[in-house]
């Protein structure tokens, strides 16, 4: 296991160090920093009644969080396109599949590199409802259920992208793939109402179904596995391709 941390510490570092990341952090905090202050002027604006169901943490937070899942699924692809696609591109993966190094390795150090740049953008976007703590009462198990949906999304966009990224050379072409693959996965949701079991089926598969129930601070364990799961799988198969391209 210590070298999965070394990995990871590598890729971690090969992120932090890149302008895109940087780039990224920055657009991503702007335009939710723009949407946050929209949504405090809306809320001030025309105050919710203490029948309301929507209180100041499902509007607000719920609100943000919920925005920040359609900005992800355009900046995730940037961020994963170079986990392997680049390395191939340079010579260095085969330097790597040389290595005496086990795959599962190699792909749960990549990823948990990429968790870095997860944590770090969950800790600024928890940072911004729990400032209203100065003056108002929040429910902080729903901030905190909105969280945890976020960061399991996350990571299920990242281990898409991770996958995609080992099946090219070019890490545009990886960019534009993930997002494709994302989208339609995004998609599934419309799609879910059509009647019958396709409609069952397709809404159990999306991606935003699951992320919904958490938002709204309902916490259910099918949607901690179905992210755990759907993050597994295309980590397995990001194991399997590499396999295939070592033998």
């Amino acid at each position: 296991m210590p070298i999965v941390f070394t990995i990871a510490r590598t890729e971690a570092r090969r992120i932090f160090v890149s302008p895109l990341a940087w780039t990224v952090l920055a657009v991503l905090q702007s335009i939710l920093g723009v949407v946050f202050l929209l949504l405090i002027l809306d809320y001030a604006q025309n105050p919710r009644g203490p029948e309301s169901s929507v209180g100041l943490s499902d509007y607000i937070g719920g609100g943000l969080y919920s925005f920040a899942t359609l900005v992800l699924l355009l900046v995730m692809p940037l961020l994963t396109m170079r986990l392997f696609a680049e390395e191939r591109k340079n010579g260095s993966l085969t330097l790597l599949l040389a290595s005496p190094v086990s795959l599962i390795e190699i792909v749960l150090g990549k990823f948990l590199g990429l968790f870095a740049f997860i944590a770090a953008t969950i800790l600024l976007l928890a940072a911004m409802p729990l400032m209203l703590l100065v003056g108002s009462n929040l429910d902080l198990g729903r901030i905190a259920a909105g969280l945890l949906g976020l960061s399991l999304m996350m990571m299920a966009l990242g281990a898409a992208g991770l996958y995609v990224s080992t099946l090219t050379r070019e890490p545009t072409i990886a960019a534009v793939a993930s997002f494709g693959l994302l989208l339609m996965l995004w998609l599934m949701q419309v799609l879910s109402s059509q009647p019958g079991w396709i409609g069952k089926l397709l809404g159990y598969l999306a991606m935003v179904g699951h992320f919904e129930n958490l938002r709204r601070g309902i916490f259910s364990s099918v949607d901690i596995v179905y992210y755990l799961l759907f993050t597994i799988l295309f980590l397995w198969l990001a194991v399997l391709q590499l396999d295939s391209e070592r033998n």
